[in-house]
């Protein structure tokens, strides 16, 4: 077993790779295509499997916060706290949390009548895109939706917040220059990691609606 962070690195890898095998393939096909176009199933499918991963990476970002926390608060009982078992039971919550989002929004997906023109303006298949272009009353999805990415966005917010405030203080009571220097080192690839997934979150989804819109 090694690093408990080289295990958490692993199982975000997974994740990213997962993400490139599920959206590079149709929309490469897309650009070469005239006809660009998916079946319900692919389409379904697709929204199923960002779902899970992007829940996923979610969660695993903040326990790596969590991770470098204790690894830098208390160095002497990393291994104690960080486990074998910890780690795995943490990554598994992890998945498991992400795979009741994921059926739960698809289920209810599946209940929705689609009456055409079903034409998704959006590059790859996911359920906001998906609600617009049903003939159903969509409120319990859209509802469903909401407090699905509220929830999970809070939890892991708070978790990395809290974590990097801990961080600060504990770095600030390191007396070396080299030590703090060491310190923020060790988190500066995670921080850009949680920058890019939360900022790509954000220009995508929350925007201003008066500018903005899914169809662009």
């Amino acid at each position: 077993f090694h690093s408990p962070m080289y295990f958490f690195l692993s199982n975000l890898s997974f994740c990213d790779i997962c993400y490139s095998t599920l959206f590079t393939p149709k929309m490469l096909v897309n650009f070469l295509s005239e006809l660009k176009s998916s079946t319900f199933s692919g389409c379904v499918l697709q929204s199923f499997f960002f779902a899970v991963y992007v829940t996923t990476e979610a969660t695993l970002l903040s326990m790596m916060a969590y991770d470098h926390y204790v690894a830098i608060a208390n160095p002497l009982l990393y291994t104690v706290i960080m486990t074998q078992k910890v780690c795995i039971q943490m990554v598994l919550a992890s998945y498991l949390g992400a795979l009741i989002n994921a059926l739960t929004q698809t289920i209810e997906l599946l209940q929705l009548d689609f009456c055409g023109p079903n034409i998704v303006n959006h590059y790859f298949c996911d359920i906001p895109p998906l609600l617009k272009l049903s003939c159903s009353d969509a409120h319990i999805n859209e509802m469903l939706l909401l407090i699905f990415s509220g929830v999970t966005a809070v939890f892991t917010s708070i978790i990395i917040m809290v974590s990097y405030t801990r961080i600060i203080v504990a770095i600030q009571r390191i007396r070396s220059a080299e030590g703090r220097r060491k310190a923020f080192s060790t988190c500066a690839s995670h921080l850009t990691a949680v920058t890019l997934f939360y900022g790509s979150g954000t220009f995508s989804y929350i925007q201003p609606s008066a500018q903005y819109s899914l169809e662009q």
